[in-house]
């Protein structure tokens, strides 16, 4: 029982190290505006890095929670066979994983290490402005696998902190691109594609 909580707690701050570290990443401009300090990019890059730790920590806290689960009113299963859970993983994590790679192979360097004079106006980023958003599915993906109603309400707690990375990286790109970037916020959508309306 004592394991399940220090599990769980563990789950949770590394949720808040996500956000804490992304959201510092995506901000070299604005450090940079603050501090004046011109290695303010390769910094936020590391950063960038360094939220693969917690990432991965959650990983393991998922994997944790099938051997000690919480004491909570949720059956450890969900009522259907795990194959079902495994296709349901699939449909949402194959399409959500090809969008975070086209993204990806658009925003090249700048998916791990902000550059400061980059635009991403190309590939993927005509449509959306955000497809790393979709990485959100994945946790509820993961929570199929592992065949997990707890899990797969707990991964709920993702979609703010993936939303409020996504505002903190906006602010940041319009500080970089300035008007640049604003035409560009109103032309696409930041998860979904969407149509300027000012368009004839």
């Amino acid at each position: 029982m004592v394991i399940a909580w220090i599990n769980f707690a563990v789950l949770l701050g590394s949720a808040v190290a996500i956000l804490y570290l992304y959201e510092q990443s995506v901000s070299p401009a604005a450090r940079e505006r603050l501090t004046g300090e011109s290695e303010t990019y390769k910094r936020c890059g590391r950063l960038r890095w360094l939220v693969v730790i917690p990432m991965g920590l959650s990983v393991v806290c998922f994997a944790l929670y099938r051997i000690f689960p919480l004491p909570v009113p949720l059956p450890e299963d969900f009522p259907w066979p795990w194959w079902v859970s495994l296709v349901l993983a699939l449909l949402i994590m194959v399409p959500a994983g090809g969008i975070m790679m086209a993204g990806a192979r658009a925003a090249g360097r700048e998916t791990m290490t902000p550059q400061k004079d980059q635009s991403l106006f190309g590939g993927i980023y005509r449509w959306i402005r955000h497809p790393q958003f979709y990485e959100v599915f994945f946790w509820w993906g993961l929570a199929l696998v592992l065949h997990s109603p707890f899990l797969f309400v707990f991964s709920f707690v993702y979609l703010p902190v993936w939303v409020m990375m996504v505002q903190a990286e906006e602010r940041d790109l319009v500080l970089r691109h300035g008007d640049v970037y604003v035409n560009y916020y109103r032309r696409t959508g930041a998860i979904f594609p969407r149509r300027d309306r000012r368009e004839p």
